[in-house]
C-alpha cells in the first residue's frame, strides 16, 4: 500500500482541518472555514408539539446549533410545521433536521418544510431482514436503478426548497444488499453512502453532509477515513457528521464518543458533531463542546518531518513488539497508575485503583480495574503490596528498593548504556524519552536492551501526532521494544480530562499502537484517572473489563423510558465482565444497530419488548414490567451469567 492508498486526511503530524465545502442549513453555514457544529435530538413524540418545543428550546439554549426530529411517518413530517412555526413564533431560528429511515413520502414532505432531512441509505429505500442475496453484476446495477427511482424525487425536492441532506450510514443498518456484496465493513458503509451521493451529484445537488456511525469505535473510525480518502479520490468534500453511535451514558458514553469523534478530530476531520448519550439531550451539548473547542486554536506546527505511514489505517492490526515480564507481545495493554506526585503512598490509597486491602482479613482483592503497576517516584512504598501488583521506582530510589519484590527502575534515555553496563540483569526497566527524542541513536540503544520498555512522554499540544510520529520511527527500524504512553494533563474538570484522555490515547490504540498507558493528572481522584485508563481499553476493545452497553440515546420513536430501563439493567448486569448489551428503544435501532451485542432488549410496542441472542429474536412482546428479569434469565440461559460475589 502506498502513500496515496492510505491518505485520508490533509497531515498526519500537523494539525490542518480537511477543508470541506461550505453547505448552508437555513441560516447556519457548515463546512469549509465554519466552526465545528454542535447538534443532538429530541427525544419528546413528533406529535407532542408542546413537549417538542420545549425540550428544543432546552438543547438551543444549551447551544445546540441544529435540532434533529424523528419523522417515522406522513403525520409526523407534517407536524413539523407546527414545530417549527411555534419555535420561530418564540424567537428561535435554528435549523431543523428531519430523521427519516423507512419512509420516503414522510421525507419528501419533511423537506418543504425543515432546513435539512437526514436520510439513512441501508432503510430508505431496501427493507432489512437478514438475508444473504447472490447479486450478478446485472442485477445489482437493476437494484441500484430502483433504488435511484426511489430517491430522485427527494433529491430534486431538497434542491427546488434549498433544503440540505444528511446520507447518514449507520455500520447496524447496512442494507441485506450491501452486506451480501461487502460484507458488515467499513468499506460497505462507504459504498453505501456513496451509491446515494452518486445521485445527488448526477442532479447537480450539493448541499450535502455525510456520516458513518457506528457503536464499535474501530468501524467508525475506520469507516470515516475510508469515506474521506475515497472522496479525495474522486475530487469530493462533502462536510462530515461525526459520532458514535449508541455510546451509552455516562463516563462510559463520554469516553466511547471521545474516541471516536476525537480521533477524527486530531487529523482535522469533521465539521458538526453528535455526542449520543442515553441521557437528556441538552446534556450531549456540553460534552460535544469541550471536544470541539479543543480544535478552535490548535497549533499547526508539525511535530515532525512527514515519515512515510507503515500501518493500515483502514484495518486494525496492532503493532508487533516483544514480551518484557507481561507487557508487550500478546498481552493486553497494561494501567501504570501516577502515584509520584503525592506525598506518600499507603495501602488505603491504592483503593483508588482497584487494589482493596481488608484488614480483618489481612487480605488483598482486586477488582477487574487494578492497576498492574504504581508508579512511586521517588516515594518508598513500605507495605505489602498485592502479590500481581509491580512498583516502578525514579532510578535512585530504586536503588534503595531493588530488593523489594516487583520493584522495578525508570531511568531516562541517556542513562540507558551506564544502567546495562551495571544492572544487566535487570528483568524490567521502564526507559524514559520525549517522543521527540525516538532517533535513530535512542533506537539502536532500546534495540540492545531487550528488558527495556520505552515510557514515552510529550508536551506538545498536538501530542497524539508526536507520538505517533515516534512509533512510526520504531515500526520503520523494526524496533519491538514495548511502549508505554504517558501524558500529563493541568486540568481541574473532570469532564474535560476524561474527554481529553480518551482521546489522546484512544487515537493511537485505535491504530494499535501502544502495549500500556500512564496518565499523569494531579488535579483528577485517582479513582477517576484509573476508570478513564481503563475505559479508553474498553472502548478500543483492546482489553475488557466490565460489561459493555450499546445504548441509543432515545428520540420521538423509543417506546419505553430509555435513561430508566439503562439504568436498571446496569445495576443488575454490570459485573458481567466481557459480556456486550444492546438497549435499544425502537426497532429502527434493534438487531442492525446492536451490531455485535451478544444480547439485545428493544421495543417493539408500547408496553412490549422484543429480547434477542446476537441478532436472533429469542422472545417477542415480553410485557416490559418482566423484560429485565427475562433478559437475566436469557443471559443466564447461554452460560454467561456469573453471581456477585460479596
Amino acid at each position: 500500500m502506498n502513500h496515496d492508498d492510505k491518505k485520508y486526511c490533509i497531515s498526519l503530524f500537523a494539525y490542518s482541518r480537511f477543508e470541506t465545502r461550505e453547505v448552508q442549513i437555513g441560516a447556519l453555514r457548515m463546512g469549509g472555514q465554519q466552526p465545528i457544529r454542535l447538534q443532538s435530538m429530541t427525544t419528546t413524540d413528533t406529535m407532542d408539539t408542546a413537549g417538542t418545543v420545549e425540550q428544543s428550546r432546552r438543547m438551543i439554549d444549551a447551544g445546540c446549533e441544529l435540532v434533529r426530529i424523528t419523522a417515522p411517518s406522513k403525520k409526523e413530517a407534517e407536524n413539523l410545521a407546527l414545530i417549527k412555526d411555534e419555535l420561530r413564533r418564540l424567537g428561535y431560528a435554528t435549523p431543523l433536521v428531519a430523521d427519516i429511515h423507512f419512509t420516503p413520502n414522510a421525507a419528501e414532505i419533511a423537506a418543504k418544510i425543515v432546513e435539512k432531512v437526514r436520510v439513512n441509505p441501508g432503510n430508505y429505500a431496501d427493507k432489512k431482514k437478514f438475508e444473504e442475496i447472490e447479486y450478478t453484476d446485472e442485477t445489482y446495477r437493476a437494484e441500484l436503478e430502483r433504488i435511484r427511482e426511489r430517491f430522485t424525487p427527494l433529491v430534486l425536492l431538497c434542491k427546488e426548497h434549498g433544503t440540505a441532506m444528511r446520507i447518514g450510514t449507520n455500520h447496524g443498518s447496512l442494507s441485506d444488499r450491501i452486506l451480501s456484496r461487502y460484507g458488515d465493513t467499513p468499506h460497505g458503509m462507504v459504498e453505501s453512502a456513496m451509491e446515494f451521493l452518486r445521485i445527488c451529484r448526477d442532479h447537480d445537488f450539493h448541499d450535502i453532509v455525510i456520516s458513518m456511525k457506528a457503536s464499535n469505535t474501530l468501524v467508525m473510525v475506520q469507516a470515516y477515513r475510508l469515506l474521506v480518502h475515497e472522496m479525495m479520490q474522486h475530487g469530493m468534500n462533502y462536510p462530515l457528521h461525526l459520532g458514535v453511535t449508541e455510546a451509552g451514558d455516562g463516563e462510559d458514553g463520554r469516553i466511547k464518543s471521545a474516541v471516536g469523534i476525537g480521533t477524527l478530530l486530531e487529523d482535522g476531520l469533521g465539521d458538526t458533531i453528535r455526542v449520543s448519550l442515553t441521557e437528556a439531550p441538552e446534556a450531549e451539548i456540553p460534552v460535544a463542546r469541550i471536544l470541539a473547542e479543543r480544535y478552535a486554536h490548535r497549533t499547526n506546527a508539525p511535530v515532525s518531518e512527514a515519515i512515510a505511514s507503515p500501518i493500515d489505517p483502514f484495518h486494525y492490526h496492532r503493532r508487533d513488539t516483544h514480551t518484557v515480564q507481561n507487557i508487550g507481545g500478546k498481552n493486553v495493554p497494561r494501567v501504570i497508575a501516577d502515584y509520584s506526585h503525592r506525598s506518600e503512598i499507603t495501602a488505603a490509597s491504592l483503593f483508588a485503583v482497584g487494589c482493596n486491602y481488608s484488614v480483618p482479613l489481612d487480605k488483598w482483592n482486586l477488582t477487574d480495574m487494578a492497576a498492574d503497576y504504581i508508579y512511586a517516584g521517588k516515594n518508598a512504598v513500605t507495605f505489602e503490596i498485592p502479590g500481581t501488583l509491580g512498583i516502578i521506582y525514579d532510578y535512585a530510589t530504586w536503588l534503595e528498593h531493588r530488593d523489594q519484590p516487583r520493584s522495578y527502575p525508570r531511568i531516562t534515555l541517556h542513562e540507558l548504556d551506564a544502567f546495562q553496563a551495571q544492572h544487566g540483569d535487570a528483568s524490567l526497566v521502564f526507559v524514559a524519552a520525549d517522543a521527540n527524542d525516538i532517533q535513530a541513536s535512542s533506537i539502536a540503544a532500546l534495540q540492545k536492551s531487550p528488558t527495556a520498555v520505552l515510557w514515552m512522554t510529550t508536551a506538545h499540544e498536538h501530542g497524539m501526532a508526536a507520538q505517533r510520529a515516534a512509533f512510526f520511527r520504531l515500526m520503520h527500524a523494526q524496533c519491538t521494544t514495548p511502549v508505554v504512553m504517558q501524558r500529563a494533563y493541568a486540568i481541574a474538570d473532570e469532564d474535560t480530562f476524561m474527554l481529553f484522555a480518551s482521546t489522546d490515547m484512544g487515537a493511537l490504540l485505535i491504530d494499535g499502537l501502544g502495549d500500556g498507558i500512564c496518565i499523569n493528572a494531579p488535579s483528577i481522584a485517582m479513582q477517576r484517572v484509573n476508570s478513564t485508563a481503563f475505559g479508553t481499553l474498553q472502548a478500543t476493545r483492546i482489553r475488557i473489563s466490565k460489561t459493555e452497553y450499546i445504548s441509543c440515546p432515545s428520540c420521538g420513536r423509543t417506546l419505553f423510558d430509555l435513561q430508566e430501563t439503562t439504568a436498571k439493567i446496569r445495576s443488575k448486569t454490570s459485573h458481567l465482565k466481557g459480556v456486550k448489551i444492546g438497549i435499544m428503544g425502537c426497532i429502527v435501532n434493534g438487531p442492525g444497530e446492536m451490531a455485535d451485542a451478544d444480547y439485545g432488549y428493544v421495543g417493539t410496542g408500547p408496553g412490549k419488548i422484543t429480547l434477542y441472542k446476537e441478532k436472533e429474536v429469542v422472545k417477542k412482546n415480553v410485557p416490559e414490567e418482566h423484560a429485565v428479569e427475562e433478559l437475566i434469565e436469557l443471559i443466564k440461559s447461554h452460560g454467561d451469567w456469573v453471581e456477585v460475589v460479596e
